[in-house]
């Protein structure tokens, strides 16, 4: 009886490690015969291993891991190379949650390419943020930040900034029922982001409770960066109408830091535009078609007199307002049906400047502040800025301050040509090992393969440089000279235009 069972298990163990034969499925295309491939590793993220050699070459995410104050006392706890690998990972597949790190449980080959022992879950990596506190996120992150911009930072630039809200669903620690627009009466937390401009590269995330919407939260977090960035400060600041009161314009010219920033339209900022439009002496239409005049002007509650500049723009027809009846019914008002022939309807706007820069280019370098507006846009709805919520505050201020950096990385590793995220990550990629070395094969999801090695041989190029600069001088920081190469190609792009010679200003 014993042969017999083992004669049995011997026949059964020899059927498993046949190949077994293909299944046949009739698709709605035609037949198809199907095998299963389990022995071989796989990843939805092939290309990953490019950026990770990017990363390996630079030297930036070994630096984030040994500066992370992440420790524990058990043996059975994870590696933290595991634990900010995973988040990593999660941040450049788009999560927002952190239910959808379980996704990535089984992709063996992007934790083989980052150096890392395994995967961790969800709830493991919940439990590994929550054991940093406060004091040590900001000393570990906002460095980080820093380290990843500062280098660029060497010629003309400018600190644009912004406040977005960030609706909740729970009992979150600050959520607070404050200005929301889109979801009005819904508790959120505020991301007050500070960006540079033209560049799309973030220096720091400032999150509040959502009643703290107001700049005047923000301008201890802007200060605090003005003095970190020292000899490297930016050139102009910029800022919607949420920025321009008398705390932030205070904190700016305590630091004789020039600024470009929109103010509200109070009633007497609307008196200041009604003696404008008498004016003869208007500036000659721009580009855009935008007329500007300037003044002096000293708002309630301000501690000294400014400059404004006013900018108005011609409206020519196609206008309707939107009101809602008593009875709750919609109504549209064409205003066009009551412009007689002969008025004219402008739109203004009023910002408030130290800046010496001639007039004629004011109203045109606010306007460009639409570029860094795509950017914060970007960072809320299509990276997880504005996700990976906990019910405390630092966790959530972590995981902000970390997918900032992530974006960083990102945006630096694909500056020579600005591709998207999902052209440079999105390929299945098929790992095998033989005789000690691992082949991956690549199937890009989106095709054009043609491009993807265009792209790819600039990368290539950078990470030659940086390796050969590295051999020669072995004092040098990799992540600088990686820098000082993609500013040299993309620095014609950058910058606002230089005041006047002579004028006393910070530069």
């Amino acid at each position: 009886m014993g042969e017999s069972k083992n004669a049995i298990a011997a026949a059964a163990d020899a059927a498993i490690s046949q190949p077994a034969p293909p299944s046949v499925v009739d698709t709605l295309g035609g037949r198809m015969h199907v095998r299963w491939d389990e022995g071989a590793a796989a990843t939805p993220h092939g290309q990953l291993v490019y950026f990770t050699d990017f990363l390996a070459t630079t030297g930036l995410f070994d630096r984030w891991v040994r500066s992370c104050p992440l420790s524990y006392s058990s043996g059975n706890a994870p590696d933290k190379r595991d634990v900010l690998g995973t988040l990593l990972l999660s941040l450049l597949a788009g999560h927002r949650r952190y239910a959808h790190v379980s996704g990535l449980r089984g992709d063996a080959v992007a934790a083989q390419a980052l150096g890392m022992n395994k995967l961790v879950s969800e709830d493991a990596l919940r439990r590994a943020l929550l054991r940093i506190d406060a004091a040590a996120s900001d000393a570990w992150l906002r460095p980080s930040l820093m380290h990843s911009v500062r280098e660029a930072l060497d010629r003309p630039w400018i600190l644009d900034m912004d406040a977005s809200v960030k609706p909740l669903y729970g009992r979150q620690e600050g959520a607070e029922i404050g200005y929301n627009p889109t979801k009005p009466k819904r508790p959120s937390h505020v991301l007050h982001t500070f960006l540079v401009g033209n560049l799309r590269l973030v220096l720091d995330v400032q999150l509040s409770g959502g009643k703290q919407h107001a700049s005047g939260h923000a301008k201890a977090a802007l200060g605090r960066l003005l003095d970190d960035l020292q000899d490297r400060r930016a050139a102009l600041v910029r800022g919607d109408s949420g920025y321009g009161n008398e705390g932030v314009l205070l904190t700016l010219e305590e630091r004789e830091q020039r600024y470009l920033l929109r103010l509200r339209q109070t009633k007497n900022v609307q008196r200041l535009v009604l003696r404008q439009f008498a004016r003869q002496d208007w500036s000659l239409p721009d580009s855009q078609g935008c007329q500007m005049a300037e003044d002096e002007i000293r708002l309630l509650g301000w501690s000294q007199t400014r400059r404004v500049v006013i900018v108005r723009q011609r409206i020519r027809g196609g206008i309707a307002r939107e009101r809602r009846m008593d009875h709750g019914q919609l109504r549209l008002d064409f205003a066009d049906n009551h412009i007689t022939q002969g008025d004219k309807l402008w739109e203004y706007t009023v910002l408030v400047t130290n800046a010496d820069y001639p007039l004629e280019s004011i109203g045109q370098l606010y306007r460009d502040r639409a570029d860094a507006e795509n950017a914060f846009d970007e960072l809320k709805n299509q990276w997880g800025l504005g996700g990976f919520t906990t019910q405390d505050l630092t966790r959530c201020q972590t995981v902000a301050r970390s997918c900032a950096l992530v974006y960083n990385w990102w945006s630096w590793y694909g500056r020579a040509a600005n591709p998207s995220r999902p052209l440079l990550l999105a390929a299945v990629g098929r790992a095998v090992t033989h005789a000690h070395q691992t082949t991956l094969y690549l199937t890009p999801i989106r095709g054009r393969v043609d491009v993807l090695k265009k792209l790819l041989a600039n990368v290539d190029a950078a990470l030659q440089h940086v390796k050969a600069a590295a051999e020669q001088l072995r004092q040098i920081d990799p992540w600088a000279c990686m820098l000082r190469y993609i500013c040299d190609r993309i620095a014609p792009k950058a910058g606002p235009p230089l005041p006047p010679m002579g004028l006393v200003g910070p530069g």
